[in-house]
């Protein structure tokens, strides 16, 4: 298993493409190899490619807006071809009834979106957060999403912390979506619900890692949506230390 970035991260840095160029090449000096791109400002793709492949990087996976993949997936699924990412993310839905946002309108909207991605050899990624854990007929909303795609439609983007923060044990979880977790997010659960470095909060890791390798993941993401006030670059970085003293690159 490789180890990468979550530009999700960094992204009060990427809302510029210089601020982007040099973002990536900052996460490149820490050692990362690999990257997911989130949440930056919009990129030429041959420009992307050209900045990856200059700071000897790799694009992964991407979170890629709602708009994009139900108005212009022919595009993205293109501009994906052009940087070698395989894998097209979904970051975000609320499963909130109140809203609009039902299962069934879910379904409506990205069923036919995962079925053109994996015609096209690629594969929709789904990424959890902690409404996952709530049930809608008797069901967990994963469970149900388990069962209503198959695994040549969709992978799972599991996030430890959210994983725990909906009640959840995320190396159970690795364990019941084995053979669906290409791509994951590390995220280490502190404290008073707190997002923490990997490695500093209270996540049992090891487990982690061995239920994500016996899943068949390729790429462990490094998140932290919140770093408390402390520069992401480098709390990036102590993660990075981190998982290199776990024997990862």
């Amino acid at each position: 298993m490789e180890i990468g970035a979550q530009f999700y991260t960094v992204r009060s840095m990427t809302q510029t493409t210089e601020g982007l160029a040099e973002t990536l090449k900052k996460v490149a000096d820490i050692g990362y190899r690999t990257v997911q791109l989130s949440a930056t400002c919009p990129y030429d793709a041959e420009w992307m490619k050209e900045q990856l492949n200059k700071n000897g990087l790799r694009c992964v996976l991407t979170h890629t807006p709602v708009p994009r993949l139900t108005g212009e997936l022919d595009q993205v699924i293109a501009e994906h071809s052009v940087y070698g990412c395989d894998y097209i993310g979904l970051g975000w839905y609320s499963f909130d009834e109140e809203k609009g946002d039902t299962y069934e309108k879910f379904m409506d909207t990205f069923a036919p979106v995962a079925q053109k991605i994996s015609q096209s050899g690629k594969l929709f990624m789904y990424h959890n957060h902690d409404q996952e854990f709530k049930k809608i007929g008797g069901k967990l909303v994963i469970e149900k999403l388990m069962e209503d795609f198959s695994p040549a439609e969709m992978g799972f983007t599991l996030d430890t912390f959210w994983v725990q923060a909906g009640g959840g044990d995320p190396a159970q979880w690795l364990e019941k979506l084995s053979g669906r977790i290409p791509c994951i997010h590390l995220k280490d659960y502190a404290y008073g619900r707190k997002m923490a470095v990997v490695g500093e909060g209270n996540i049992n890791f090891d487990r982690v890692f061995e239920k994500a390798a016996a899943g068949g993941t390729r790429y462990m993401l490094v998140e932290q949506d919140d770093c408390n006030g402390e520069d992401p670059i480098a709390c990036l970085r102590r993660s990075y230390a981190f998982l290199k003293s776990r024997g990862f690159e």
